[in-house]
């Protein structure tokens, strides 16, 4: 008499559906609300850097950092161009805009920002004044890989399907 099969049980499958949570557990809950804190959070990262930017350009919210109120003179390397990229990629990544181009230059711009002028000083953020440059570089490279979330207007006009978790 031959072996009668067994039926298959979802931990025994193999791929992405034995993985997932169920729907009602929390984890399910959490991951359904994934692309919208995605979301959520690039736009207060992008909001957060394009103030930066807007600070040092238009010495609004204080200005420029060390100028009492002022701005960075216009051209002077790095920080006017710092001060561009940030209200720029800010005002991009806030509206998702282009979100991992303009994800990759802040980026970038912090992680130089964080060793050309911070690390000079001492090797942790916490001594050399850097958290904020380290905090966007890895919050901007996040958004490189995860993409914009489910509200962008790169989803809008369909160029970033693929591109929220």
């Amino acid at each position: 008499m031959p072996p009668t099969p067994t039926p298959t049980t979802p931990a025994a499958t193999t791929g992405a559906a034995a993985t997932a949570p169920a729907p009602d557990s929390l984890a399910g809950r959490l991951d359904a609300a994934r692309p919208y804190v995605l979301s959520l959070f690039r736009i207060v990262v992008g909001l957060l850097f394009a103030t930066h930017g807007a600070a040092s350009l238009f010495g609004i919210l204080g200005g420029a950092a060390g100028t009492h109120g002022g701005t960075i003179p216009a051209g002077t390397w790095p920080g006017w161009y710092a001060a561009v990229i940030q209200l720029v990629a800010g005002v991009l990544v806030l509206f998702g805009a282009g979100t991992r181009t303009a994800a990759l230059i802040a980026s970038g711009s912090m992680a130089y920002a964080y060793f050309n002028v911070h690390q000079k000083v001492a090797l942790w953020p916490i001594q050399n004044g850097g958290e904020a440059s380290a905090m966007f570089c890895w919050a901007f490279l996040l958004l490189v890989f995860t993409g914009p979330g489910a509200f962008a207007l790169d989803r809008l006009f369909g160029r970033s399907a693929r591109n929220s978790a």
